[in-house]
Parts: C-alpha cells; sequence; structure tokens
C-alpha cells in the first residue's frame, strides 16, 4: 500500500474523525493542549527511534512546541484551521486504537508516521513561520 492511500484510509477513518471532532474543543482550551502536549510528549518516549524515526519524533516534537506556543500565548501567527489539523493529528497520535492498531510490534506507528508527515507537508507553510519566530525568539532570549 503507497502513502497516499494509507493517508486516504486514514484521513476517511473513524479514528481519524472521531480526532477531529475533539480537536476543535482542545484547541479552544489552553489547558487541554498543554494535557495532550504532555501525553504526546509521554507517548513519543515509548517509541524507539532509529534512522528515519528520528526525523518524526523531531517533528511530532515541533508540533508540539507549536501547540504550546499557542496556548501560553506566545504565537498568535498560527490560523485556527491549522491549529485544529495540528490537534487532531496529535489526538489520533496518542490514541492506541487507530487505523494499525499501535500496539502491533513495528508496524502499528505506520499510520501514526504517514498522519505526521502529511501533516508537515500540509502546513509546510504555518511550520515555516512558526520555525522563523521561533529562532528568532531564541535569539532575543539569549542575546
Amino acid at each position: 500500500m503507497d502513502n497516499d492511500s494509507l493517508i486516504t484510509r486514514i484521513l476517511k477513518s473513524v479514528f481519524f474523525k472521531n480526532a477531529q471532532g475533539k480537536a476543535g474543543r482542545y484547541a479552544g482550551n489552553a489547558n487541554r493542549l498543554f494535557e495532550l502536549a504532555k501525553d504526546v510528549m509521554g507517548k513519543l518516549q515509548t517509541v524507539g527511534f532509529k534512522g528515519n524515526m528520528v526525523e518524526f519524533k523531531s517533528s511530532v516534537q515541533l508540533l508540539i512546541r507549536m501547540v504550546r506556543a499557542y496556548a501560553s500565548g506566545e504565537y498568535k501567527g498560527l490560523p485556527w484551521k491549522s491549529l485544529v489539523s495540528i490537534v487532531a493529528v496529535l489526538i489520533y497520535f496518542v490514541s492506541p486504537i487507530d487505523i494499525i492498531p499501535d500496539f502491533l510490534p513495528v508496524i502499528g506507528i505506520t499510520d501514526d508516521v504517514a498522519l505526521v508527515i502529511w501533516l508537515i507537508k500540509t502546513l509546510g507553510n504555518d511550520i515555516g513561520k512558526f520555525s522563523e519566530w521561533e529562532k528568532r525568539e531564541k535569539s532575543i532570549n539569549i542575546g
């Protein structure tokens, strides 16, 4: 199965639709966003990262930083639609039951990886703006 058909199946799945349904409620509540970020970090600790998985981990960490910066009010440049998309993907990621259940060794994370890669490509412009903002903030705080 190629990546595009997997993404199509994920996006049409009841599991992702459920995550989308929750995403709007989460996105409007800073406490829920921080709790979701914590849950995602916890799940990242349980996944073994080798080879391309290191890039996946850094992508998820970037999404977490975006959510935290938005929730804290530090970063206001993230469009609502993009925030809701990020939150839906992170909710899907932390859910153990989805298209390919996470308890299946090795392949259980395949759908999660495909979905995160799709999101990073889809939100490339918003992610680029956030990364530039983050670099500016670090240089201000260091200097």
